[in-house]
Order: structure tokens, then C-alpha cells, then sequence
């Protein structure tokens, strides 16, 4: 799971709109979902919640929602805690700092995005998606989206220039070049759905979201 810490975390917010073409869209389209499918008792898990922003906002939507905020960064979840405090939404989110194995509440459904291609498939992904799966009530939902596996040739240089038209500079277009072909670990569409049958989702995956080498399933 990745873990941004001190300059890395306090910046996240502003840096990600830069290096994800449609972050907000798909944050939107996301939410839309939820509040079309959720009752208002619903419990929601989110993977890798950072800073909190995606808890804030679905928190303005349903004021009954509960939340679980799941982190392995301490820093990012510290300024996740300070703003729920703000927003006096803090007795509505439980935090767990850490692994997903340790959670015993069960959610209604979970959002895992931008996190996965953080993490090696050397086990380490089939890890997290069984976590999650057994962190869900039957019949519950999982939002996921994360980097894939190009499509095309000119895919990876069309995300860049995507990324400087968002306002990245040469040298974060360079670090995110140096990322997309050395630090991340996509996985193709035929693989993810492989692995999302391994460990336990039934439903086959339903694309919702798409922007150059980012897709958003609904499982």
C-alpha cells in the first residue's frame, strides 16, 4: 500500500489533479452512485482515504452515512483527522492506521481508488482486494479505480501531456514518466478481472469511469 509522508502528504491534495486527467469526474461519478444505490444508515469503506477530501465530500451528501477511514500513512491520516474535526464529522469516521487484515467492521460498500497500482500483483494485490472483500456485507459494492495497462502505443505520452496541459512541470513530467515505467504496477483488463475472480467477486467488473491510462469498475 503506498504511504505518502510529511512534504508528500501535506501537498497530495493539490499535486493529484495535476497528474490524474478527470480526477474530479470520477470522484463525482462515484459519489452519484452511492447516493443512487445507498440506504441512509450505510456504512462506507475507503481505501487509502489520504487527506479525508472524498469523506468530506460524501459526508455533505447523506448526513447519516458512516465512514471508515483506512490509511498505512500516519501523516495522511493526521491531516485526515484534523480536517473531519473542522467539518464536525469526526464521530460519524472510525480510522484505522495500518493493514486491511486488522478491520473488523463490516461495510456497505468500498472505494479503492488510485491506490492499487501502487501495489506489486506478487501476492500483494490479491492481498488487498481479499481484505476488502471480507470488510463487506454480502450483496455490498466496490468501487475501484486505479492505472492500467496501456492500450495503445501513444497512450503513456497522450497521459503526460494531459498532465503539463493540468499545470505539471517538466520536471514532475519527468518523475511521473519515470513512475509510469518503473515505479507502478498495472494490470491489463483480462488480468484484473482474473484476479478480482480470486478472490471472491462474483459480478465481472463494469467500467463507469475512463480517462487515457485510468479506468473506474464497479464490482
Amino acid at each position: 500500500m503506498p504511504t505518502f509522508t510529511q512534504e508528500q502528504a501535506t501537498q497530495y491534495d493539490s499535486r493529484i489533479l495535476r497528474l490524474v486527467p478527470g480526477y474530479e469526474l470520477l470522484h463525482q461519478l462515484t459519489a452519484t452512485q452511492l447516493q443512487a444505490t445507498l440506504a441512509d444508515n450505510a456504512h462506507i469503506l475507503v481505501v487509502g482515504a489520504g487527506s479525508g477530501k472524498e469523506i468530506i465530500e460524501l459526508a455533505k451528501i447523506n448526513p447519516r452515512w458512516q465512514f471508515t477511514a483506512q490509511d498505512t500513512s500516519r501523516d495522511m491520516l493526521d491531516i485526515a483527522s484534523s480536517k473531519f474535526a473542522e467539518q464536525g464529522i469526526s464521530n460519524r469516521v472510525t480510522l484505522h492506521y495500518g493493514a486491511l487484515e486488522k478491520l473488523k467492521h463490516k461495510a456497505d460498500a468500498a472505494l479503492c481508488l488510485l491506490v492499487l497500482h501502487f501495489v506489486e500483483d506478487n501476492g500483494d494485490k490479491k492481498q488487498v482486494l481479499k481484505s476488502i472483500k471480507n470488510n463487506l456485507n454480502k450483496d455490498a459494492t466496490l468501487y475501484l479505480a486505479d492505472l492500467m495497462r496501456p492500450e495503445t502505443q501513444f497512450e503513456r505520452d497522450a497521459q503526460l501531456l494531459a498532465c503539463a496541459q493540468l499545470g505539471l512541470g517538466e520536471a514532475g513530467q519527468q518523475h511521473m514518466r519515470n513512475q509510469l515505467e518503473n515505479e507502478f504496477y498495472p494490470l491489463d483488463r483480462m488480468r484484473f478481472s482474473e484476479l478480482l475472480h480470486e478472490c471472491g467477486f462474483s459480478s465481472p467488473p463494469k467500467l463507469y469511469f475512463k480517462a487515457l491510462g485510468f479506468s473506474g469498475y464497479v464490482i
